[in-house]
């Protein structure tokens, strides 16, 4: 069983930033994803890396303004969102699989946190 609590939402201007936390309890060993769903929309993969964290995995939408880390101390994973745009608006989920690798599709996972709310205002 892992536990997950995301927080650190909130709103901001385009072209600003933030910085999600998603802090984990119960096991340790788990591929990690990050996840958004807009108002009407399906759930969107946004970025993963797996048991090691020694590979990161990104939507094309969001590679190179987004990063995926892990505090293993801390047992919290990390989104860190630049140059953020109004399109990235949404309810942002981490979830968690027992299994080693990452993965992009959300029925993949087993875990899931309640969701942090971001708003990027134009």
């Amino acid at each position: 069983q892992v536990q997950l609590v995301e927080s650190g939402g909130g709103l901001v201007q385009a072209g600003g930033s933030l910085k999600l936390s998603c802090a984990a309890s119960g096991r340790t060993r788990y591929a990690l994803g990050w996840f958004r769903q807009a108002p009407g929309k399906e759930r969107e993969f946004v970025g993963a890396f797996g048991w090691s964290a020694t590979s990161t995995y990104y939507a094309d939408s969001v590679k190179g303004r987004f990063t995926v880390s892990r505090d293993n101390d801390k047992n919290t994973a990390y989104l860190q969102m630049n140059s953020l745009k109004p399109e990235d608006t949404a309810v942002y989920l981490c979830a968690a699989r027992s299994a080693p690798g990452a993965a992009t599709e959300s029925r993949r996972y087993d875990y899931w946190g309640q969701g942090t709310q971001v708003t990027v205002s134009s």
